[in-house]
């Protein structure tokens, strides 16, 4: 028996006949032992009777002869509805019997169609949902205590098991190909150039021009010698020495003394030039065409770098890092503000009848939708999965959760009938 089971479970729609089903066969037996029982009592009865009737021991044995005649007769026509659902009684070929297993795919279809026409409606599931009053009994529970608690949890349980399925390699390689490919499809030179005009109007590059200027005098002022030995060295070879070295000391001086006047003078020419040059090149990335190709192939030429390509990837691994982080820590700032945010919206959603309304709007459009796109596939399912099970197999185990009510049909046929025949037996004596 297992070897069947298990090769009707193997089926794409199989029907599973499982031990419970067993335990509830069990039952059946038992039952159809009772009512059995009874037809069988009816017949000695019916025997007994039928002899005192002939012994004449009185007019008694005539109304119980009636009686167990007609239990008999309503035992075996309850015994014959119910076991001709089922299987053929005795094996007989008899029309109209063994009607699940032959009648399985129209009973599927059946079944399939009143679920779609009375539980798949668009009218049904509309009237429904609106009388549930979705929304506000959501937001009563999450503005209740230990809901948003709860959500939060449950949803950074979801998150964790979310990033431990992603591979890191495919996220990656997802994250580096879309950064990439934005990064590519966005100009940079114009938006650059209206920063940076907008930046030089407003006076923001003067700082970072201070700060070039004072390295410049630090520096020349801490590699003094080596200024003027390079300027030296740069003189022509049939100059004397002495002559070299003086000519370097006089160019450093120079150099000193402009570093310090550009350093000390906020209106020096040296900084008009830069503020210029700074207003010409902004200009050129927003309207030269050819400063602007420059710029773009700069871009593409910076993005195809394989160092460029390795900390747009590692952008993915620190996120994941930070997240994972975060929704272990239930103090953390990413589940606080989660949780109050939850808890706010509970309480809002539980009080604002508006929000109520709009939300329970989109429920029932979503859901009407769902139905009207769905139904035929639902149905469907039903009565595919109903004709994709073997018939006996599926006759076996709906005789085996519904046989033991049925049971019931055959034993109070017996009582009825008996009764029956009694009152017949009776009244036909009084007439």
């Amino acid at each position: 028996m297992d070897t069947l089971e298990d090769s009707k479970a193997d089926r794409p729609f199989g029907v599973r006949y499982t031990a419970s089903d067993e335990v509830k066969r069990r039952g059946v037996r038992r039952m159809k032992a009772i009512a059995t029982g009874f037809l069988v009592a009816a017949t000695l009865i019916y025997a007994l009777a039928s002899w005192g009737v002939h012994a004449r021991v009185g007019a008694w044995a005539g109304y119980v002869q009636a009686a167990a005649e007609a239990g008999m007769v309503g035992a075996l026509a309850d015994w014959f509805a119910v076991t001709a659902l089922f299987r053929r009684p005795l094996g007989l070929p008899i029309p109209h019997t063994a009607i699940i297993p032959t009648k399985k795919d129209v009973f599927g279809r059946s079944l399939g169609q009143f679920v779609g026409e009375n539980f798949l409606s668009v009218e049904v599931v509309r009237g429904r949902l609106r009388g549930l009053g979705v929304a506000r009994r959501l937001g009563v529970w999450l503005s209740a205590p230990g809901s948003a608690e709860r959500v939060t949890k449950e949803a950074a349980a979801a998150l964790r098991g979310a990033l431990a399925v992603l591979r890191d390699e495919d996220v990656q390689a997802v994250v580096g190909e879309a950064v990439t490919r934005r990064a590519a499809a966005q100009p940079v030179a114009q938006p650059l150039g209206s920063m940076l005009a907008r930046i030089v109007a407003e006076g923001g590059h003067r700082g970072v021009v201070d700060l070039c200027v004072l390295r410049a005098n630090a520096w020349l002022v801490e590699h003094r010698d080596t200024v003027i030995r390079t300027i030296a060295e740069e003189t022509p070879g049939w100059t004397p020495k002495f002559i070299d070295r003086q000519v370097g000391v006089k160019v450093y001086r120079e150099l000193l003394r402009f570093a310090e006047e550009v350093r000390d003078d906020p209106q020096h020419a040296a900084r008009g030039a830069v503020d210029s040059f700074l207003e010409d090149f902004a200009k050129e990335l927003r309207t030269d065409p050819e400063t602007i190709a420059k710029v773009e192939r700069a871009k593409a030429g910076l993005l195809a770098r394989a160092e460029v390509q390795e900390l747009i990837a590692s952008g993915w691994s620190a996120i994941r890092a930070m997240v994972l982080q975060a929704a272990d820590d239930e103090d953390s700032q990413l589940r606080v503000r989660l949780r109050d945010g939850i808890r706010s919206f509970g309480t809002r959603l539980a009080t604002d009848q508006r929000l109520q309304a709009k939300l329970d709007g989109w429920l029932v459009d979503a859901a009407e939708h769902l139905v009207d796109t769905y139904r035929g596939e639902i149905t469907s399912l039903i009565s595919e999965t109903v004709a994709g099970w073997d018939a006996q197999e599926a006759s076996r185990k709906i005789e085996a959760n519904v046989g033991r009510d049925l049971q019931f049909i055959r034993i109070n046929g017996t009582v009825v009938g008996a009764l029956a025949g009694l009152l017949i037996h009776t009244i036909s004596t009084l007439v």
